[in-house]
Order: structure tokens, then sequence, then C-alpha cells
């Protein structure tokens, strides 16, 4: 079993910096993906960022150049700065990680552990 806390978030105005910080706890074996997920008011949940325990990561388009992932697999924290930001980045943002063993590359059910979610709020 794995625990996810997200931390940071909260309101900026567009063009500004928030940073989210996501600290996993419990047992965990092997590697796993962990990515960031989002979901804004009346929209489906979206993939914003993943990375593999190489730190190998990818990006939706619209957050390419913007946003940046990182995890620190010593601490089990996954990181997300985010620059530049505009008001259509205002979502809920989760922070998500696969069963040991399953890559990025696997659809959202694969992702069998959520943190609760943490409010970024991006006024223009």
């Amino acid at each position: 079993q794995v625990q996810l806390v997200e931390s940071g978030g909260g309101s900026v105005q567009a063009g500004g910096s928030l940073g989210l910080s996501c600290k996993a706890s419990g047992s965990t074996y092997g590697s796993y993906c962990m990515g960031w997920f989002r979901q804004g008011p009346g929209e489906q949940r979206e993939r914003v960022a993943d990375i593999e325990s190489d730190g190998s990561a990818s990006y939706t388009d619209s957050v390419k150049g913007r946003f940046t992932i990182s995890r620190d697999n010593a601490k089990k924290t996954l990181y997300l700065h985010m620059n530049s930001l505009k008001s259509e980045d205002t979502a809920i943002y989760y922070c998500a990680a696969t069963h040991p063993g399953v890559g990025c590359s696997a659809p959202l059910a694969a992702f069998g552990y959520w943190g609760q979610g943490i409010q970024v709020t991006v006024s223009s």
C-alpha cells in the first residue's frame, strides 16, 4: 500500500508560479510511475505530467515548457513546479502512482494510488 499526500498549491495571479509536492509513505516495492493529474470544474481528469523511476518525464501539450515534474526517490517525494500559470490551469491537482512495476505508458486505470487532491487557482 502507498499513501500519497499533496502539499503546496493555493492561489496566484496569471503569469505567476506555484509548486506542488507529494509525499509517499507506506510499503513500496519495485519501480512505479508517478504522475500529476488535474480536474477542473465540469471537466474530466487530465494527466498533466508523469515521470518514471529513472526520471524520464512526459507532459501534456498545454503545459510543456511551463511545468516541470521531478521526483526524489530517496525522499519518496514527487514535485511539480508550475511557471507562467494561466487561468485555464485552475483545477484540483492530484498526485498518483501506479502499482509497482507498471510504467507511465499505462492508462489511467493503472494508477492505483491517489492523493486527496489540492486546489490550484489562477486568477486573470
